[in-house]
């Protein structure tokens, strides 16, 4: 039998994608290599690409680059590189990494049992589709772990001026809901004990296709209907997609999770119209605002970026301002980095200096930490239900890891692996990033 290794890089969509090709490779009698040092023995090796940022795009480069060395020892090896970064350069990889077997977009990975023929049999491919190819009835190979990744809508419409997503997953879609209930029925079965709805814009779902008789609310109220005991979670939500309808649905469904991830970008206006997003600093907070009035015990986090072309000391300080305001529970953090292709990236006589962005981000997340502090402080001393997730030693002491429902993680020191299992937890202590708790 051969070997495959994957290397995922980005985020959860990427993830989700490496499990279908896992699926697919197993069922084409592939077996899976899980170690990065075992990679060297591999008869195929993937490279599933980020271009999110320029950093993932150099590492995904890097990376190859070594598995080009590998191939001069081992002509029969074969690479293949895929992801937004095979989707956003075409055949500029090939030029890069002349050693490079397969060029495979975002767009064509349901055609991959195809394309792996091809180059089995010597041929250098190259698929990288405008529109998408459609889904094949193959299963998933899911890393076993506790939550499950289902993409329910994949590409953008929104064009926000800093970001390539739209270029490299395409414009919006949903998958068939009868699909989805599907695979989430199978993940059960197959013992995951959480599901999380993937999209680019998450509750936008149903907006536009086949499927417009349906929304993020009556989807998540059909899953929630299947018996057993297990979480619900949602991710990436667009501000102004949020309806009242979905956060009833929220209130109302019991396998729901209280947690909305909603990325702001920035706390300025001025910026935020730059960025071409579709709210302003007021529309959002009021928001926020609504969700934590409604939804107990409910957690925010959201995205901000950084040194935005022509962002200045002020408009900084308003993203700063916003996230202790709004008491936001986490945020992810970056500084502006070009993006090829993208409106913000002709920007360049209003670019910001690097150190300036690097010092900038240096601030929100020092800003970052504060929030998750206090956000965390409001949880000790009471009872939590806890989703074990890990079991690990450290330092002598087995401590079992999980989540709440609201996603804040969990540190029990425990004798037995819980993993897997539902535990009420009191709460008894708090560092930056997690909860310390005992079982109760």
């Amino acid at each position: 039998m051969k070997k495959v290794y994957i290397e995922t890089l980005g985020c959860q969509m990427n993830k989700s994608d490496t499990e279908k090709l896992y699926g697919m490779l197993d069922f084409l009698g592939y077996i899976e290599v899980n170690e990065p040092k075992d990679a060297f023995d591999a008869d195929l090796l993937i490279i599933n690409t980020c271009s999110i940022r320029q950093l993932s795009e150099d590492k995904a480069f890097s990376r190859i680059g070594t598995w080009g060395k590998w191939k001069e020892k081992n002509p029969d090896l074969k690479i293949v590189f895929c992801g937004c970064v095979a989707q956003a350069k075409g055949k500029e990889v090939f030029k890069r990494a002349h050693y490079v077997d397969l060029v495979m977009g975002t767009h064509n990975i349901n055609e991959f049992p195809d394309l792996l023929k091809r180059i089995e049999h010597g041929e250098k491919v190259y698929a990288n589709d405008e529109t998408p190819v459609p889904e094949r009835d193959i299963a998933q190979k899911r890393v076993k772990a506790v939550n499950a990744w289902i993409p329910i809508t994949e590409g953008c419409d929104n064009f926000c001026t800093y970001c390539i997503v739209p270029y490299t997953r395409g414009r919006e879609r949903s998958r068939d809901p009868q699909k989805i209930i599907a695979e989430v029925k199978q993940a059960l079965k197959d013992g995951f004990k959480e599901v999380t709805l993937l999209g680019q814009n998450v509750d936008s779902y149903g907006k536009k296709g086949d499927y417009t008789d349906w929304n993020l609310a009556r989807l998540l109220r059909e899953i929630n209907k299947i018996e057993g005991k297990f979480r619900i979670r949602f991710t990436t939500s667009y501000p102004t997609d949020i309806t009242d309808e979905l956060i009833q649905t929220v209130i109302d469904c019991d396998k729901v999770c209280e947690m909305f991830h909603i990325p702001m970008q920035s706390g300025s206006s001025v910026i935020l119209k730059k960025m071409n997003r579709r709210y302003n600093r007021e529309q959002y907070a009021e928001i926020v605002r609504k969700i934590r009035e409604q939804v107990k015990d409910v957690a925010i986090t959201s995205d901000f970026i950084v040194g935005f072309p022509s962002e200045t000391e002020e408009q900084f300080e308003e993203t700063l301002s916003v996230m202790r305001e709004l008491e936001l529970d986490y945020s992810n953090t970056a500084s502006y980095s070009p993006r090829e292709k993208t409106v913000a990236a002709k920007m360049v006589d209003e670019f910001i200096p690097d150190d300036v962005k690097e010092k900038r981000l240096e601030i929100i997340n020092n800003q970052n930490k504060e929030n998750c502090y206090k956000s965390n402080e409001k949880y000790v001393g009471r009872e939590m239900e806890v989703l074990i997730d890990s079991f690990y030693e450290r330092k002598g002491i087995k401590i079992n890891t999980g989540r709440t429902r609201n996603n804040k993680i969990v540190h029990i020191p425990c004798e037995k692996d819980m993993t897997g299992e539902f535990v009420n937890v009191k709460i008894n202590g708090l560092k930056t990033w997690y909860l310390k708790g005992e079982l109760v």
